[in-house]
């Protein structure tokens, strides 16, 4: 139990000082989940009661990675958080690209970047969710049928109010 509360403890330093994002992890729904051979991710409910993905590893994972990871995990995004004092590192990252495939080309439109987008860097990755798809968790297993298998079951939907 006291290594878990270390656990949080330090993931809670690291979305800070990572994404800025001052939160306090109240429950963890999944610790150390596999989401790849070299990957794992934290599902974790803040204090606000909005729950998050918090995916590091060894590997070079983009937003596309990051995106197929939750949705197979059985989640649906809400937002990728872009890291610390970079509001703008996804339309940032999609503009230089875009700029080195069409050195020439004005006049950028956002559907222009929205594959370049897909493109940029993302290890670490912070996500809000917005609910579980199935009410199932699902992990990384090389072994089973599809490569993933149930890992918990978890009801979680996200009603925005005004």
């Amino acid at each position: 139990m006291n290594d878990q509360m270390y656990d949080d403890f330090h993931l809670e330093k690291l979305v800070r000082a990572q994404f800025g994002v001052s939160l306090e992890v109240d429950t963890v729904i999944a610790r150390n989940l596999p989401v790849s051979r070299t990957d794992v991710a934290t599902l974790f409910l803040s204090d606000k009661k909005q729950l998050y993905l918090y995916i590091q590893g060894q590997s070079k994972l983009l937003l596309d990675d990051v995106k197929k990871i939750v949705s197979r995990v059985g989640l649906k995004a809400e937002l990728y958080l872009p890291p610390k004092g970079r509001p703008q590192y996804f339309e940032e990252i999609a503009a230089a690209k875009f700029r080195m495939v069409f050195p020439g080309r004005g006049n950028v439109t956002s559907e222009d970047l929205a594959f370049y987008k897909t493109l940029a860097p993302y290890n670490p990755a912070l996500v809000m969710i917005n609910e579980v798809k199935n009410g199932q968790i699902y992990q990384f297993d090389a072994d089973s049928h599809g490569g993933w298998r149930v890992k918990t079951k978890f009801a979680y939907r996200r009603i925005k109010t005004s």
